[in-house]
């Protein structure tokens, strides 16, 4: 893996604002209005190679680390823009570059590099499972040299946008398993291959997240296309999951500074009473709290990232991350709404839009309070709640 410099980080900061000026908010605010993917976008964000940044060199990518793909989708979304329209495909990359065979990677990967396939949807999330993965019902039956599916999965952002799948399901009965976390496998789906075995609905939302309910009817996987070794997907998946808190972070970074800098702008340009309402302490305290707050967020987004990239444990520092960096956002979205005052309704001014957004990552991909919980019983040692 490439280690970054200082001026490294900058100048991919510095060239992830390049792209998204040529998308401004106007752009955002149609695919918005319409209910439209970000085609044009995500096409400029793969032919740029920013999101192959995760897959090693050899593979096609860039093979750098989890901080500088934070910092890409910490851009986006600071830009105005909504990186959550392509932030699988980097997510997905811990599970497939730690625990994937080089069969997989080799067949894949330069692909998934290139653009010429996506890989955007993580089909774990169940109706009846909800944050309980371990219990899960979508089965794989081993079939001879493949597995068949059945079952169903709930709020699978991107299925419509995406070739593949990295899919989780049940290849044990869960009576049959010793452990709660055994008994579940992980397998890259060619849903290109399988449509017709596949029936998908899309979910109506207060955003535009492109997210679906997904019906799998006897929907086979050849047995190459298994993760490393069946039954032990659960623990395969954590890869990905602490991967995806860290990048969550960093898009609830983006959202946060973005309300931030709106916020200090219009405070300082919008005058009242014969003077700007940024003069008055009641607008500039929680501006300045907000970006303090955002400040904290990152240092443990940037913890988090550096643990990941070095293989250690990164569990705790990657929820916590996620927790302070949504949180901070949200209090943030809402300083720039009272900033506002009612044009911060108006949709031409952009913040409504990403008030919505902001809102998502307090309860997706896993709540906050499910975030708490974890930190109480696996960090401090207090007993399980539930």
């Amino acid at each position: 893996m490439t280690t970054s410099t200082t001026q490294d980080l900058e100048l991919i900061r510095e060239s992830v604002r390049a792209l998204c000026e040529k998308f401004p908010e106007s752009y955002w605010k149609e695919t918005d209005e319409k209910n439209e993917y970000p085609e044009e976008f995500i096409k400029a964000l793969t032919e740029e190679g920013w999101l192959s940044v995760l897959i090693p060199e050899e593979y096609g990518g860039s093979g750098l680390g989890m901080l500088e793909a934070g910092i890409i989708l910490e851009e986006i979304n600071r830009s105005g823009g909504n990186s959550a329209a392509g932030h699988a495909q980097m997510y997905t990359m811990g599970a497939i570059l730690r625990h994937g065979s080089d069969n997989q990677k080799q067949r894949y990967l330069p692909k998934i590099a290139s653009g010429e396939l996506r890989l955007q949807a993580f089909g774990v999330t169940e109706p009846t499972a909800g944050s309980d993965t371990t219990s899960i019902a979508t089965t794989a039956v081993k079939q001879g040299d493949r597995y068949v599916v059945n079952g169903q999965k709930i709020f699978i952002s991107r299925t419509e946008h995406s070739d593949l799948m990295l899919l989780l399901a049940r290849t044990t009965p869960k009576e049959e398993v010793k452990k709660k976390t055994e008994g579940l496998s992980l397998f890259i789906l060619d849903m290109q291959d399988q449509k017709d075995n596949m029936t998908i609905q899309p979910i109506g939302t207060m955003i535009n997240h492109a997210t679906t309910e997904v019906f799998f009817e006897n929907v086979e996987i050849p047995e190459e296309n298994l993760i490393g070794e069946e039954g032990k997907g659960f623990r395969y998946i954590l890869s990905g999951l602490n991967a995806e808190r860290v990048l969550v972070a960093s898009e609830s970074l983006g959202d946060g500074k973005y309300f931030v800098d709106k916020a200090v702008q219009y405070a300082n340009e919008r005058v009242v009473f014969g003077r700007p309402i940024g003069q008055n302490q009641g607008v500039q305290f929680p501006i300045a709290q907000s970006y303090m707050q955002l400040e904290a967020a990152t240092l443990m987004r940037d913890k988090a990232a550096s643990l990941f990239d070095a293989g250690e444990k990164s569990g705790a520092e990657a929820n916590m991350a996620k927790y302070l960096a949504s949180e901070a956002a949200w209090q943030a979205a809402n300083v720039a709404m009272d900033t506002f005052g009612g044009y911060g309704f108006a949709k031409e001014y952009h913040i409504e839009r990403k008030f919505r957004e902001a809102r998502l990552f307090k309860v997706a991909p896993v709540t906050n309070n499910m975030i708490t919980s974890f930190i109480a019983q696996h960090v401090l040692g207090l007993p399980r709640s539930f």
